[in-house]
Formats: structure tokens, sequence, C-alpha cells
């Protein structure tokens, strides 16, 4: 009977993106769960496994949709062999699934696994080879590997132009793609170019209310902000969130990301009350709609945590952050990035708080845990040392915060010259 039941859920499920499709499958979450209760993952038929899976990820339950991926892929190898499009598919889901985690060594293994297959199978230039190249060039992203990341996207965004046309859907997503690499470069200039004409493209093609261009608007909004034209993000932003809330709903994630992404850039001009007001609101909405222990709402709380931080309420971003932590850490891992992320905003406060000492242990935990994750030169694992710099310099530790600067110039300008 519960066999029946997932086969009628997944026969159910749609892949589209309005907020009623959002909604519905919120709906589907009980039901899934209340039928996957009595079942283990591999009595689930392969493809009926691939749906539930997919409302196991947009509900943020990693762990579930894991152990689904990996039974779909397995039985896939047994049946139809290794090389199978179909078994490649699903391998390329689960690397999907640790990235999203934030385990990036096993996802770069696994999506260069897809990758050779793929072009051996499919060819150099085939839209799945295609898909899990990019996807490999954002783990090598997510690792702070940004020339490596733009070397193979250069290598889609030609292969899809020569292919598909300069004014292809999927041309314009990877020209997207790489604008955001040029970002995190510090090229700033080049950035911003390639995201004007993403945006204008997709207007004229898809129009301008279309959810693909409005991330476009978006991330050239983000662009900006990292600029420090805080003005010209801020009037983009209340565009891309009007025109989401209007055709897409007020309580769609992409409106809800939207919203976030504007109150960072209130939190950034200063205006700290006004990213108080629209995170509580993010955050109260994510809660009733996502569960307090879903990513996103992980994510709400964080942001909420650095404007109390910033508004100098201490007490206030210390007991949010030491909360949001643990969360993360019981539901995500002690290595995932929005652990790590949490762990060095809360050494952050303890500094400020004065609780020297407790920011020096978590700061050092913090430094171990990334160098391991991402690597010493990750600009992760460099601004975390830069923090606790600052906290030998507020010890007296001179020579030790010294030590440490030094460190981080030398880490700095290698990743300049790589």
């Amino acid at each position: 009977m519960q066999k029946l039941i997932l086969t009628i859920i997944a026969i159910s499920f749609a892949l589209t993106r309005t907020d009623e499709d959002h909604k519905y499958r919120r709906k589907l979450l009980k039901h899934t769960t209340n039928s996957m209760a009595s079942l283990k993952p591999e009595d689930i038929n392969p493809l009926v496994g691939m749906h539930i899976a997919g409302i196991y990820s947009e509900a943020g339950h990693l762990k579930e949709m894991e152990a689904l991926e990996v039974m779909v892929m397995e039985k896939r190898k047994r049946v139809l062999g290794d090389d199978h499009p179909d078994t490649l598919t699903s391998m390329h889901n689960l690397a999907g699934t640790y990235k999203e985690q934030g385990r990036w060594g096993e996802a770069e293994a696994l999506y260069l696994v897809v990758v050779e297959r793929r072009k051996m199978l499919l060819g150099d230039d085939h839209a799945d080879t295609l898909e899990s190249i990019g996807n490999l060039a954002l783990t090598y992203w997510d690792q702070g590997h940004w020339s490596d990341a733009e070397a193979l996207e250069l290598v889609v965004l030609e292969k899809r132009k020569l292919v598909l046309g300069d004014e292809h859907l999927h041309t314009l997503l990877s020209m997207r793609s790489l604008a955001n690499t040029y970002l995190y470069q510090g090229r700033w200039k080049d950035a911003e170019a390639l995201q004007v004409v993403v945006m204008e493209k997709m207007k004229r093609l898809l129009g301008e209310e279309h959810p693909d261009t409005l991330v476009s608007m978006g991330s050239l909004a983000y662009s900006y902000r990292i600029q420090g034209r805080l003005d010209d993000a801020e009037v983009l932003e209340l565009v891309v969130v009007g025109k989401m809330k209007r055709f897409q709903g007020e309580d769609h994630p992409d409106t809800l990301i939207a919203m976030a992404n504007l109150a960072s850039t209130y939190r950034e001009q200063s205006r700290l009350k006004d990213a108080e007001a629209l995170e509580v609101l993010i955050l109260e909405k994510r809660q009733l709609l996502l569960g307090d222990e879903h990513p996103r709402t992980f994510r709400a709380m964080s942001n909420l945590g650095l404007t109390y931080w910033k508004q100098g309420r201490f007490h206030d971003a210390a007991a949010l952050q030491l909360v949001t932590m643990e969360k993360t850490k019981r539901a995500l891992g002690d290595d995932h990035f929005y652990t790590l992320d949490n762990m060095a905003n809360l050494a952050n406060t303890y500094r400020d708080q004065g609780h020297l000492k407790d920011a020096e242990a978590l700061g050092l935990e913090v430094i171990e845990k990334l160098k391991r994750v991402n690597g010493e030169g990750h600009p992760d694992t460099l601004k975390s040392m830069s923090s606790l710099a600052a906290t030998y310099r507020d010890l007296g530790r001179l020579n030790d915060a010294e030590a440490l600067e030094a460190m981080v110039e030398e880490g700095r300008k290698q990743r300049d010259v790589s």
C-alpha cells in the first residue's frame, strides 16, 4: 500500500517553479514521510525514488535525499551497467547532493567520473556532458578554485554558443555562472559587463518578469553591492522583490532569497532597523513554510544574527548564532559550510563581547576545519585567520597576530597570482 502511495505522489510531482507548485510539494512531504517510515530506500522503484528525492531536496532533508539517490544509483548500476545514461544521471544527481551538503571533495570526484563517461558515450558537445562540466566548475567554485572554475566555464560557454547560439537560455546561464566567478576573482568590471549582457538578453528572450530574468537582475545587484555601489544595488533589488512578489508570490523561495539580498544591502547601508525588520519576516516565513531544521531557515537565522552583531546587540547575536551553530551541526554536520560560517560569526561576536579565550578557541577550531575542508588558501580560511589575528591583538599577543597577518597576506598574494 505504501509503495502505491509513493508511486501516486511521484506521478503527481512537477518540477515547475510557481508558488502553487512549491506549496503543493510541501503538502506532499508529510505523506511522503509517513509512507517512507515503513519502507527502506531499497524497497522503492528507482524512478519513484528520483521524484521522492526531489521532494526531500526542496524540504532540505538532505540525508534522506542522499539515501534514496544512493539506492537509485546502485540499482541502476546493477541492472543497466555503470555506463548507461540513466546510471550516469543518478550519479550526477548524487554528486549534486554531496555539493549541497558541503562535501565538495566527494562531489568533485563523482562529477569527474560522470564527465569522462559522458564525453566517451555522448561526446564533448552533448547537453548532458556540458551540464556535468558546468556543475564540476561550480564545485571548484565552492572550493575557491576560481581559475579552475573559470577554465571549465569558458569551455562550456564556447560550446553552448557554437551548438545553441548566443541567445539560447543555456548559453545565457553559462554566461551568468562565468560572471559570478569573475566577481569572486575580484574582476568586478568583467563580471558587471557580462551580467548586464545576460540581463538584457534575458529580458528580450524571456520577458522582464520571467524568474530567470529576475535572478539575473539580482546577480547584477549583488555585483553592485560587492563594489560598494549600495544605492544601485538597492534600486535593482527593490524591482526584483516587487516583481517576484507579484508574479511568483510572497512565499516563493526565490522571493525570499531576493528579500534576503535586499536586507543584506540595507545592512551594508547601516539601515539596520530596515534590515532587521526584513530578516525577522524572512525567518518567520521560512520557519512556517520549511520548518526550523531547513538549511534556508539556518541561513535566515545567520543573517539576522549578523544584523544583531552590527547593531552592537552582542548578547542577542551570540544567543542566535549559538543556536544556529548547534542546529547546523546536527542537521548538516560539523564540516558543512553553514556550520563553519556560523562558528566564525560566533567567534567574532565572542571577541566583541570581550570573551577572548572563547573567541580564540572557536577561531582555531574553525581554521583547522576550513584548512581540511577547503584548503589553506581558500578565501574563507584566510578570512578566519585574519579574524583570529584580531583576537590575538586584543589579547596583547602582537607577535602571534603579526605572524598570522603575514600568512594571510602571503595567501592572498598567491591566490592573486594563480
